[in-house]
C-alpha cells in the first residue's frame, strides 16, 4: 500500500508542511473571513486531526480574528511573501487546516462540503453536486 503524501508550502518555500494523514473535512467556506481573507468569494481547506503530526519547517506569522461561528480561528501565514498557509483553531486546538491552493499539489483538494453557504455570492459559483450547509455542519 503506498502512502499518499500531503505536502505543500507558502509561495516563496519559506513556510513549508508535510503529512501521512488523511484530511478528515475537505471543504469549500464562503463565510465572511474566509472571503476577506482570500480577497474572494471562499476559502478552500483541507483539515487534519492531529496538528502535532505535520511537519512544518520555517516560521510563519498568526493572526486572530472571530469567525461567523464566534469562535476564534488563527491564521498562518508567510513573513516573507504573505501567502496564507494554515488555520488553527481555538475550539479544537488539536486540528490544522492547510489552504487547498497551498499543496504542491492541489490537484489532492477533493471537497466534499460547502460551508457558510448563507454568506455566498451568485457571482462565486460552487459545484452544485457538493451538500451545502448554510453554516458549518455540527458533528
Amino acid at each position: 500500500m503506498t502512502t499518499k503524501l500531503y505536502a505543500g508550502g507558502c509561495a516563496c518555500g519559506a513556510v513549508r508542511y508535510e503529512t501521512t494523514n488523511e484530511p478528515i473535512f475537505q471543504n469549500h467556506c464562503q463565510c465572511l473571513d474566509c472571503q476577506k481573507r482570500s480577497g474572494t468569494g471562499h476559502g478552500s481547506y483541507l483539515t487534519f486531526a492531529r496538528r502535532a503530526e505535520m511537519a512544518m519547517t520555517g516560521e510563519a506569522k498568526h493572526w486572530r480574528v472571530v469567525a461567523d461561528s464566534g469562535k476564534d480561528k488563527i491564521h498562518g501565514f508567510c513573513p516573507e511573501c504573505g501567502t496564507p498557509v494554515f488555520v488553527t483553531f481555538a475550539a479544537a486546538p488539536e486540528a490544522i487546516a492547510i489552504h487547498a491552493g497551498s499543496l504542491d499539489d492541489p490537484g489532492q483538494f477533493q471537497p466534499q462540503v460547502l460551508t457558510y453557504s448563507a454568506r455566498g455570492h451568485a457571482w462565486d459559483r460552487i459545484d452544485p453536486d457538493l451538500v451545502a450547509f448554510a453554516g458549518m455542519p455540527s458533528g
